[in-house]
């Protein structure tokens, strides 16, 4: 299949990650999942290898690469295990705030360390009582002098226990109409007095990723370490969740490919009845069924993909690829592991994780029913 967006130097800069992380990350990756973090020191590698951040300017650290080298890292990283999410997290949706949106002063404090795994980046919109309804958030940030004086809760934030920066989005005037006109972000470092992690929350899949609760209380950050212009927040949100949920898309797309890669390999060498199952029509007529899917899922995300780096407005089209994206890859990996019998669902075969990784993603960067209530607003509805 042709990919619209992909060059030689793509594809010569995935072989070399690929064998980078076949080498630094392959024989961990069970171990980071049972200790429940990926180490810093492989952040660490990631940076001197030149694997975070392409898309910031050299002049901050980073490659000034088009965004289909990110793309790359994302799938690869996938091909590895949905608990290196956070990397592309990192790269592809907090760093790009602070290159947007940052000061010159702010970029140059904080992109060099992004770039080089020093900083670990996370951002924190989601709270206990406000999830896809950013608008009702209730964390503040109070102006006091050359101050922001920060209070509320924040849940589900990605990174949230390695995070040394991350982006809080509150609001700077609660009393705005409407009120999504109140929201700002602010950048709070780690290590502020008043800003506290709270658990690390136990979930069903991606259990390498850590994922937090964070406290602010009486949390004071300096008033330059406001991100843009004052109740522009839900603005800059807006306008970075297009690629926020291309992102996703991306992640799903790639565990679906993965998933079936694996099953078509299993089939073949797994026998019953005196015959490999591969020749059962049932398991041929399945492959065949999930296969299609796979390939409609990649044709539809790559002309996205390229959609998107040049520049064009495909809100309508990533929120359909976020949710029929997720949606399939939840489908595809669930036949995958009925194909494998008993053994999908046991731990040691890399199926069963794919299986309880998938789910999440129909719920996170937005739900499914959010993308379709997006599709069906821009469609005049």
């Amino acid at each position: 299949m042709a990919h619209p967006w992909r060059t030689e130097d793509h594809e010569r800069f995935r072989h070399a990650l690929r064998r980078f992380l076949e080498r630094e990350a392959v024989s961990s990756y069970a171990s980071w999942e049972r200790e429940r973090r990926i180490p810093r020191s492989f952040w660490r590698k990631l940076g001197e290898m030149g694997y975070l951040c392409p898309g910031v300017p050299e002049c901050y650290g980073g490659a000034g690469a088009d965004f289909g080298y990110s793309v790359v890292i994302i799938e690869e990283l996938e091909r590895i295990g949905a608990s290196l999410g956070g990397i592309a997290l990192h790269n592809d949706i907090v760093v790009p705030y602070l290159v947007s949106y940052g000061t010159e002063a702010q970029k140059r404090r904080w992109l060099p360390g992004c770039a080089r795994g020093e900083i670990i980046t996370a951002i924190a919109m989601t709270e206990p009582g406000a999830g896809s309804d950013l608008a009702a958030i209730r964390t503040t940030a109070r102006r006091d002098g050359d101050s922001y004086v920060i209070n509320g809760q924040k849940t589900f934030i990605t990174n949230g226990i390695q995070a040394d920066l991350v982006v809080v989005a509150c609001k700077t005037d609660p009393a705005a109409t409407p009120p999504h006109r109140g929201i700002s972000l602010l950048v709070v470092e780690g290590g502020t007095p008043g800003f506290v992690r709270g658990r690390q929350l136990e979930k069903v899949g991606q259990h390498g990723q850590d994922t937090a609760e964070l406290f602010f209380e009486d949390c004071r950050v300096p008033a330059d370490h406001l991100l843009g212009e004052e109740g522009a927040g839900f603005s800059y949100l807006s306008e970075k969740l297009q690629q926020e949920r291309l992102v996703v898309a991306i992640g799903a797309q790639t565990a679906m490919e993965v998933a079936l890669e694996q099953t078509i390999s299993y089939v073949k060498s797994r026998t019953a009845f005196g015959q490999p199952i591969s020749r059962f029509q049932n398991t041929r007529f399945q492959i065949a069924e999930m296969a299609t899917t796979v390939a409609v899922g990649r044709a539809f995300l790559d002309q996205l993909i390229a959609r998107h780096m040049a520049g064009e407005d495909v809100v309508t089209e990533v929120s359909m690829a976020k949710w029929w994206t997720t949606d399939a890859a939840k489908r595809v990996i669930g036949e995958c592991v009925q194909l494998h019998g008993g053994y999908g669902y046991m731990e040691e075969f890399e199926i069963a994780r794919r299986y309880r990784d998938i789910p999440v993603t129909s719920i996170y960067a937005g739900t499914n029913e959010i993308m379709k209530t997006i599709i069906a607003k821009r469609l005049g509805l």
